[in-house]
């Protein structure tokens, strides 16, 4: 429990390093550069897909296990501290905010073409060149809503599983592991191009790891709205009835959630619309990143508490 405490203190006080020092960047690079060598024929592609997603996820681990033990041998508190900082880069939870933050800064001063920027480059993998200022706000509360699984709740819950099974070791292998597959899923998985027989395993790997953690942050979500005098019986009815629209079977539950707390419509065009109402403004997003915070507060708590029986 000490770890994550001091994780999450390194987070809110220090935030995420520069990409060029972030694990989560060299994993990238890595599949990058795997991607280039991808054979043509898609047969090939799959079989390729598949290899490709268990050497990253099992490298990930290792590099995990072997940085953990060379961190602990470091003296006095900066065993702990290096330590914690290896698990804090498993999750983002002031990246996120500040994120999307920037967006609504942007909106606020109506500058459109800025805010579809900061979705693009921190926020969303789609085109944003023609989205209007509705629009670039619902991605922005749905990507909160879905990275609060991502980004959040799935590195928690492989680092308590792994820490149960195999000590503060197997928690840092599982929790890199679960990245290193939801990176590849972000850049590889469910496209409908030359890249889908390539991504086909990665997704599946993905959907699975993520089933029980999303339907965990949809939970936590709910009571957030709750704490937050949000609409919890709107965010328990929209995420049951909309909760499965998206391609994905998780990622839909926290935007659905998140849409019937807030009262408003998210939707991608073509692709899903979740909840019923206006489409969120920058007040919305304010009310979004508030239910978000109270999340997380109780997903960090619940972890803790596991942590605690774990031992």
């Amino acid at each position: 429990m000490t770890l994550l405490a001091l994780a999450v203190a390194l987070d809110l006080l220090v935030g995420d390093p520069p990409n060029r020092w972030h694990p989560v960047a060299w994993i990238g690079r890595l599949i990058t550069l795997a991607r280039a060598w991808a054979p043509r024929a898609p047969d090939d592609l799959a079989l390729y897909g598949t290899f490709l997603i268990l050497i990253v996820a099992g490298l990930a681990a290792g590099v995990a296990l072997v940085a953990q033990a060379l961190l602990g041998e470091l003296p006095g508190p900066a065993a702990p501290l290096a330590q914690a900082w290896l698990l804090k880069c498993s999750f983002s939870l002031c990246g996120l905010f500040t994120a999307v933050e920037l967006v609504r800064g942007h909106l606020v001063a109506r500058d459109l073409d800025g805010a579809r920027r900061q979705v693009a480059w921190h926020l969303v993998s789609r085109d944003t060149t023609g989205l209007d200022q509705d629009a670039v706000a619902s991605a922005a509360v749905e990507s909160l809503a879905e990275n609060l699984t991502d980004g959040v709740v799935a590195p928690l819950c492989f680092y308590v599983a792994g820490t149960a099974l195999g000590g503060v070791a197997g928690g840092l292998a599982l929790a890199w592991a679960y990245r290193a597959v939801n990176t590849a899923d972000a850049m590889i998985g469910y496209r409908r191009d030359e890249l889908e027989y390539l991504g086909r395993a990665t997704a599946r790997t993905d959907d699975v790891a993520n089933y029980v953690p999303a339907r965990l942050a949809a939970a936590a979500l709910v009571a957030g709205a709750w704490l937050v005098r949000e609409s919890a019986e709107g965010a328990a009815r929209v995420l049951r009835r909309d909760g499965r629209r998206t391609e994905s079977p998780n990622a839909g539950l926290t935007m659905a959630a998140m849409a019937g707390a807030l009262g408003v419509t998210l939707e991608k065009h073509g692709h899903y619309r979740l909840g019923a109402g206006p489409p969120p403004d920058p007040a919305a997003i304010d009310r979004a990143m508030r239910v978000a915070r109270w999340t997380v507060a109780l997903c960090v708590g619940l972890a803790a508490l596991a942590l605690v029986a774990c031992r």
